[in-house]
């Protein structure tokens, strides 16, 4: 089974003529500019234009043709298919590949599991899920929280 990485959502109907308000998880607008077709709702689409500003940017898509289909569209996560993204340089990742990584300490001992990447606006932050369900938030900064060898190496005094 192919992966598919989220690279926006619906917010909403932009105007009349089937353009849709989207509330970007990548890196701008240029992240979706770099794919043809994006699955929008689990359907394959054709992108026919992405305009608006950094801010606000909208979207335009095969098979979209008036408001009343673009409404229809909130909600929607607009995604594509993990090897279609373009190869990472180092020290970079894709919060999926961080979801399910083990997490040890500096000894390797089990913390935990990545169950969700979060940022806030001040950077990328882990969710840890413990042994018994317990959970907490790491920021993912070196010597907090590493990434070594496929796991999370992190620092256990942040696991309040």
């Amino acid at each position: 089974m192919t992966t598919r990485i989220t690279l926006a959502a619906i917010a909403g109907a932009h105007g009349v003529r089937g353009e849709v308000r989207l509330k970007l998880f990548g890196e701008g607008p240029e992240s979706l500019r770099a794919h043809d077709k994006l699955h929008v709702g689990g359907q394959l689409r054709r992108l026919l234009h992405v305009g608006g500003t950094a801010k606000s940017p909208t979207a335009r898509f095969e098979g979209v043709a008036d408001r009343n289909a673009a409404e229809a569209l909130r909600g929607t996560l607009v995604e594509v298919d993990r090897d279609a993204l373009p190869p990472l340089g180092e020290g970079e990742y894709y919060h999926a590949d961080l979801l399910g990584l083990p997490c040890v300490d500096g000894d390797g001992a089990a913390l935990g599991t990545v169950v969700a990447v979060e940022n806030f606006g001040a950077g990328d932050l882990l969710e840890i899920e413990r042994d018994g369900g317990k959970r907490a938030l790491i920021p993912f900064r070196p010597g907090i929280a590493d990434l070594e060898d496929g796991r999370i190496v992190l620092d256990p005094a942040f696991l309040a």
